[in-house]
């Protein structure tokens, strides 16, 4: 009989665990239909959870909780009728420290991203209050360059320290392998003092070793490794970095603008960055500073790739040690002819052309136009989708 009863405790708690979860995932509207006991805990989540995804019910009668002072985002009613039982009221500030006590990192940042990007949370980007509690990411950095020109002085101080953290995280995991990339050809003729794994020199480290072979074991007793030099470049390069700063490139902008800063730091190149949508910004004098840049960056707008190809043409000095990065979807949004017609002069006169439909470190599948991407190859522009030390590598290959 004991066995009997804990089994029945058991289902029932499973059967009161899954109705909290059912509550939770379909808000306050379905306490009359799911019944069943809740914690303070599980009142706080219920709470917290529906104060943004109750923007779901937003023009079907359903009231949403409003916020004083402040925009509810896209589908919400800020009306409230006197007598309401409704909840004690947060507001932004207090239900991002809400969901940050009751859930975990991961499911933190999943639920901010819903609010900025499904349900419009503007003042998430536009309250420095707001902005400074917000967990510094990709995601985060993507929405306060698309709402920049929204924000004062005071918010413009938090953006900027969001973009430092976020772009010294990316330049941490990518700075030593594209200098490494870059660091110029193998000299396979003498070693080095450096001990860098891709200047590895096996062959010579197992014919030095030979000696300490044990028979016993039948193993290498590795006491000595050998490191290949390099070949330093004695001959400059000039860089251009055409980085098209429509909403679907942010990804590419934002690791374009790290790419710039690092590569303006190695001897021997020039680096020029200029972003464009329907104009044209030339910050060749931020290049090595991309915090810099993306406080610059302004992403949406419309497309003119031929006007922004047609200025980098303008900056080349010596076509034939000149390489011309266009990153870019390849949506011309005008006349396609001064485009092509601008690749093609640039290509005749020897200036190396690559053209990235995407610039990111996780090698995204990217959407671009397909049959512009084929006019710009057949007029001498190399297509690829590169991760930042794919391009380095690519880099390193043109210009050793």
């Amino acid at each position: 009989m004991t066995n009997e009863s804990d089994r029945q405790f058991e289902d029932q708690a499973d059967k009161q665990k899954t109705l909290r979860r059912w509550r939770h995932i379909l808000g306050r509207f379905s306490q009359q239909q799911l019944t069943c006991p809740m914690s303070a805990q599980d009142a706080r989540i219920e709470t917290a959870l529906d104060y943004l995804y109750n923007r779901e019910y937003g023009g079907r009668g359903v009231r949403s909780y409003p916020d004083a002072g402040q925009s509810q985002g896209k589908g919400s009613d800020t009306s409230k009728q006197p007598g309401s039982l409704d909840p004690s009221q947060l507001n932004v500030p207090t239900w991002i420290n809400e969901i940050r006590d009751l859930f975990p990192k991961e499911t933190v940042e999943v639920v901010e991203k819903h609010a900025l990007n499904r349900y419009g949370m503007d003042e998430l980007v536009t309250d420095p209050e707001v902005l400074a509690k917000l967990e510094p990411n990709m995601d985060l950095l993507k929405t306060v360059l698309t709402f920049k020109n929204m924000m004062d002085g005071k918010v413009l101080q938090v953006v900027r320290r969001i973009i430092r953290e976020v772009v010294e995280e990316i330049k941490r995991k990518l700075e030593n392998e594209i200098k490494q990339a870059l660091a110029g050809k193998l000299n396979r003729t003498q070693h080095s003092p450096l001990k860098v794994a891709q200047n590895l020199d096996w062959r010579g480290t197992m014919r030095a070793n030979l000696k300490h072979y044990d028979p016993d074991r039948q193993q290498l007793m590795v006491q000595q490794v050998k490191f290949f030099s390099r070949i330093e470049r004695r001959v400059s390069w000039r860089i251009i970095l055409c980085i098209d700063q429509s909403g679907s490139m942010a990804d590419s902008v934002i690791h374009s603008a790290v790419m710039a800063g690092i590569l303006a730091g190695l001897p021997l190149l020039s680096v020029n960055i200029v972003i464009f949508d329907t104009s044209v910004v030339d910050l060749s004098e931020h290049a090595s500073d991309p915090v810099e840049v993306l406080m610059s960056v302004q992403l949406g707008g419309g497309t003119d790739i031929g006007q922004a190809m047609s200025y980098c043409e303008r900056l080349i000095e010596s076509p034939q040690r000149t390489v011309l990065v266009l990153i870019s979807d390849f949506a011309e949004g005008a006349s396609p002819f001064k485009l092509i017609n601008t690749c093609r002069r640039m290509k005749e006169a020897g200036v190396v052309l690559l053209g990235l439909a995407s610039l990111e470190d996780q090698g995204a599948d990217p959407y671009y136009d397909l049959q512009m991407a084929e006019r710009l190859a057949d007029a001498g522009m190399e297509i690829a989708a590169l991760t930042p030390k794919r391009l380095a590598q690519w880099l390193a290959k043109v210009i050793s």
